[in-house]
């Protein structure tokens, strides 16, 4: 695993909290790297820039992913200075935890941009060099909200299928052209980064260390694999609702697993973080 990750190029979207900073910090401990630490709260970056560098070389910016003129600038800076990322790890996003009525519109459209829109485009500004160089990795957080609806989480979730739909169909078209870059999906229940403070883990399906699913993302990662999903649970989820009817399913995710529940109690990570 150290060996493919030697001297990579590696972009971190939502880098100064969560599974972008844990990811950030144990990478620069197995071999050396170059990363590129992008995130909404420049001041959080520097502490964790001072923090790295003694072991990699950093680059950080603060930039909102949700600004496509900013992302397309900060791209063109980085390939002129040949840092072209090798590995893209979209780890920016949100969830504001109400039901659907209680949203506001800008509490939608916040939702949807930063966790699926500008990934997109973080994606998008490098992707034809990546083509051109025939080579690169693709890492796009989902979640397994991605395969079952849930109360209070209904525009998170609709995010993440978007998530897993256009990383489905980019692992295909990448395949098809045999550009040489793999695209995964990594796909966790609830996590302990603080966004999803208050929650109540379902039967089964432990709320995941951040260490944990980050370990899981770095074998993953350099194994080219499709899809890393966590806790074991999550893999079972798209299997029973493809074999039981809707309402035995819904039975048995909200009375006896506990998921339509799950997030009554929801508090989340404080608001100026977006990752």
């Amino acid at each position: 695993m150290n060996h493919f990750y030697q001297d990579k190029i590696i972009l971190i979207t939502g880098a100064a909290s969560g599974i972008g900073k844990r990811f950030a910090e144990k990478v620069s401990e197995l071999t050396d790297v170059t990363l590129i630490l992008w995130d909404r709260n420049p001041d959080d970056l520097t502490f964790i820039k001072n923090k790295l560098e003694a072991h990699s070389s950093v680059y950080t910016a603060g930039i909102d992913i949700t600004d496509s003129d900013r992302v397309e600038f900060e791209a063109q800076k980085l390939i002129k200075q040949k840092l072209l990322p090798d590995i893209i790890i979209n780890c920016a996003g949100i969830v504001i935890g109400k039901y659907f009525h209680e949203h506001s519109f800008s509490d939608i459209d916040k939702t949807i941009q930063i966790n699926i829109t500008g990934s997109m485009w973080v994606t998008r500004v490098f992707l034809n060099e990546m083509i051109e160089r025939g080579s690169g990795n693709i890492v796009n957080i989902a979640s397994a909200s991605g395969y079952i609806g849930n109360p209070k989480m209904s525009v998170y979730a609709s995010s993440k299928w978007g998530v897993l739909g256009w990383t489905e169909s980019l692992q295909l078209e990448m395949k098809n052209m045999k550009s040489g870059i793999k695209v995964t999906a990594v796909i966790p229940s609830y996590i302990n980064t603080g966004m999803f403070d208050g929650v109540k883990a379902p039967l089964f399906v432990p709320i995941l260390d951040t260490d944990d699913i980050v370990d899981k993302m770095l074998t993953g990662i350099s194994k080219g694999r499709r899809t890393i999903k966590a806790p074991f649970m999550v893999h079972f989820v798209p299997i029973l609702k493809a074999l039981l009817p809707s309402s035995i399913f819904d039975w048995l995710a909200g009375n006896v697993l506990g998921v339509y529940s799950s997030m009554d109690q929801f508090k989340g990570r404080n608001p100026k973080s977006a990752s």
